[in-house]
């Protein structure tokens, strides 16, 4: 029995690196993170990944004790490295969630807020297909199969057993703001209609006071907002594709970075 559970524990030491460091991407991931995909789920795909994982992380034995201390902050320091992984693959779903949000507030679809039995949340109708949108090109470009093979490069980059540098965090944090930007230059054109409309109408109003333009112009506003939308989603797939590609150099670049800064 004791020889059993000496083979044992390593086995499941090489196990659980891999399997915390999914468990974390993949709960800060988009699509797979959300709460409409079970706890459950997360966690047998984190098992299977981490099976996977054994050919790189089966030599990694950072704690032969795993009651320890130690164990516990090496866990917690796999689970940082995979939480900030998955939050920068989410950078990209949130730019395409910000532009539905403004989308709305500026065609007049704010007021129309529905319950999301799924997510446990509210939203509006615009934020919501813009999101589905996404789901679906998110699966289109194999983003599930990107997601894994980042998984399993960032053992190559940061190993189990050789720590972790605070470079990744930071530059995931300084590139916060690309976001609100990539959001903006998509709403750029409703915004400008709707603001176009809205002259109009204001000019309108001094010519004939008498019209009730407040009925009229929220009516006209929806019309050219919904057909400036339409418009814009046509080039929602090809945007979402840029951003994803754009978080996938920089966490190329931060690997490279620390591979080089181990070898040097």
């Amino acid at each position: 029995m004791e020889q059993v559970l000496a083979n044992l524990l390593p086995l499941l030491n090489a196990l659980w690196w891999p399997f915390v460091r999914s468990m974390a991407l993949l709960s800060a991931a988009p699509v797979l993170g959300d709460a409409m995909v079970p706890v459950m789920i997360r966690v047998l795909v984190s098992v299977a990944i981490a099976v996977m994982m054994l050919p790189v992380t089966g030599k990694a034995q950072i704690v032969e004790d795993p009651f320890t201390l130690a164990m516990v902050v090496a866990t917690v320091e796999q689970g940082i490295i995979g939480f900030v992984l998955g939050l920068a693959f989410y950078f990209a779903m949130s730019v395409i969630g910000v532009l539905g949000y403004i989308v709305s507030s500026q065609m007049g679809f704010s007021m129309a807020v529905m319950n999301d039995p799924l997510n446990g949340t509210s939203s509006d109708v615009v934020s919501t297909l813009l999101n589905m949108l996404a789901i679906i090109v998110f699966f289109a470009i194999d983003g599930h199969l990107v997601i894994i093979n980042v998984i399993g490069a960032s053992f190559k980059a940061w190993p189990p057993d050789g720590g972790f540098g605070p470079l990744l965090l930071q530059t995931v944090a300084w590139n916060v703001a690309w976001i609100f930007s990539a959001a903006m230059l998509l709403a750029i054109p409703v915004v400008f209609s709707t603001v176009v409309v809205q002259i109009g109408f204001g000019f309108l109003n001094r010519v004939a006071p008498s019209l009730n333009l407040f009925s009229l112009g929220f009516s006209v506003i929806t019309l050219f907002g919904l057909l400036m939308l339409g418009q814009v989603v046509r080039f929602i797939p090809d945007h979402y594709t840029r951003m994803s590609a754009q978080v996938l150099e920089m966490i190329r670049q931060q690997m490279t970075a620390e591979e080089a800064r181990r070898n040097g």
